[in-house]
């Protein structure tokens, strides 16, 4: 039995005219737009849904306005269709969590079969990714279940999950990722829920899958506060690779939070500062990326080295801001001379090990003031932050809004060329690059290789990143501003386009910022003055 017919016996009818109602279901995305056609006579709301006569010729929904009455449904949905009910059907496993979120299209690609296998699975239809009138059915319908899964499912979402469970340390070991939700997977997930203070039922719902990646969520692992030879351990690994500022001493403190979370950004870790299974596995690598610091950098590594810099007279102590600008890297390229070191102005393994060693050599009497009245005269502040640009994005400017953008004139154009030159990568969730993303992967990528060192957040990590001027207006929107909404993010390319790693695409694509990014729009973030 084909869509056609289906529609001939009413099916499809019953299910659309479900439709707006299920805008006021799910996560809160923009409703779907299904509007009853004019000078419908009023209807008992008691009596039975009458179906109104269909004939050959007559329209495809007599009282619907879903798609143009020439453009009939096809008998079956699936890879290459494009169609308008495609849109509808990606926004309702958007709406059920079997999507993540994004502009619906009207193209069935592979990350949308993938939806909509996971959500045969569940409902116990066969798993081919096509929709068919059964699996059409089921997904429009008001009773739909979100996303869930138990134990004795199998996929590549439940890999997903199991790698995540590993990075937070509920699973003990990286074999156990295996896209089989067994009984390591279910104890993991109890773990999780028992310290996270959920439901203990096992299973992976709506709460737990917006936990995983949430702030909020308590790791299973070495945290603030632990003691142990375990600690020890990675931090003298920390500290060989450039990371640690401080002796080692076995104990959890803000010293190594701030070591774990420099070193899980340069290597393509998930940022939360605890010592997880992948993360120590990474560590304790041949591949480890060591520290290396440099113009533009900001964070509370950037200012631990000033302190030191400053302790040993090559830094006034007013200029340990965090940032580092001409006056951090004037003052590191004289500690090196004065060192025996390479002098290029930059922290790396050697000169991290030299400046937190025990045979310092202090600055010649007057360097650490002859710098700061350097950052004076050119215009800076006590904070060091000089107001002429320079090669690579390093000075930075007040945003008038409490955050900071970086003054460099080629850097929109930069980064904007560096996110077209993946136009077309595959979209895959969880993904970071360089040649697959998800949308929060993708701007992170972006950045950090427009010379932006930036940290990876998730989608709902870019409401709040605390360190870039903030545009509360759509209409404020620039090339090379962030964009934040609802469950996405994506980097403007000017003339009213963005660049975002698409679920409905299923790849990096540019597109319009349509009327759907301005309903869902939270904010956007100012990268370049």
């Amino acid at each position: 039995m084909n869509i056609d017919k289906c529609v001939k016996a009413g099916l499809i009818v019953t299910a659309l005219a479900f439709l707006p109602c299920l805008s006021s279901c799910g996560t809160g995305n923009k409703p779907v737009v299904v509007t009853a056609a004019p000078d419908l006579e009023p209807k008992d709301e008691t009596a039975a849904p009458e179906i109104a006569p269909m004939t050959p010729d007559g329209p495809l929904f007599p009282d619907l306005k879903t798609v143009e009455e020439t453009d009939p449904i096809p008998d079956y949905l699936r890879v290459g269709v494009e169609h308008p009910i495609v849109a509808v059907l990606q926004e309702r496993l958007m709406e059920l969590g079997f999507m993540d979120n994004d502009e619906p299209t009207e193209y069935y690609g592979d990350v949308t079969a993938s939806a909509v296998k996971h959500f045969q699975r569940q409902n116990g239809l066969t798993e081919d990714g096509v929709v068919g009138q059964d699996t059409l059915m089921a997904i429009l319908s008001p009773d739909a279940k979100y996303y869930a899964v138990s134990k004795g499912v199998k996929g590549d979402d439940i890999q997903q999950i199991q790698g995540r469970l590993y990075e937070l340390g509920y699973l003990a070991s990286a074999d156990q990722v295996t896209g089989y939700f067994g009984d390591s997977t279910e104890q993991a997930v109890l773990k999780l829920q028992q310290m996270n203070g959920l439901k203990e039922d096992g299973k992976v719902g709506r709460q737990v899958m917006n936990l995983l990646y949430s702030d909020e969520i308590k790791p299973n692992m070495l945290e603030y506060g632990e003691k142990s030879e375990v600690v020890l351990a990675c931090q003298e690994r920390l500290q060989a690779l450039g990371y640690l500022t401080t002796d080692p001493d076995g104990t959890y403190g803000d010293d190594t939070t701030v070591a774990v979370r420099r070193f899980q950004s340069r290597n393509n870790l998930v940022v939360d500062g605890y010592l997880g299974p992948s993360t120590r596995e990474v560590l304790n690598s041949g591949n480890a990326v060591p520290n290396g610091l440099s113009l533009g950098d900001e964070d509370e590594n950037v200012k631990r080295v000033q302190q030191l810099l400053a302790k040993y007279g090559y830094l006034s102590s007013a200029n340990a801001t965090g940032y580092y600008g001409e006056i951090t890297e004037d003052a590191v390229r004289s500690f090196q001379r004065q060192n025996g070191l390479g002098v290029d102005g930059m922290v790396g393994v050697q000169t991290m090990a030299k400046l937190t060693g025990d045979n310092v050599r202090r600055a010649p009497s007057g360097s650490s003031s002859s710098s700061s009245g350097r950052g004076s005269s050119s215009g800076g502040s006590s904070s060091g932050r000089g107001s002429s640009g320079s090669s690579g994005g390093g000075s930075k400017g007040s945003s008038g809004s409490g955050g900071a953008v970086v003054n460099d004139s080629s850097g929109v154009s930069r980064l904007i060329s560096v996110a077209r030159s993946k136009i077309g990568s595959p979209y895959v969730w969880g993904a970071k690059g360089p040649n697959s993303f998800d949308c929060s992967g993708f701007v992170y990528w972006c950045l950090n290789n427009s010379g932006v060192s930036q940290s990876y957040l998730t989608s709902s990590g870019w409401r709040s990143p605390g360190r870039y001027q903030k545009v509360t207006s759509f209409n404020d929107l620039r090339a090379g501003d962030i964009v934040v909404v609802s469950g996405h993010v994506g980097i403007c390319s000017g003339g009213g386009t963005v660049i975002d790693a698409s679920s409905s695409h299923g790849c990096v694509v540019e597109r319009s910022l349509s009327s759907w990014w301005r309903s869902n729009f939270i904010c956007g973030w100012r990268i370049f003055g």
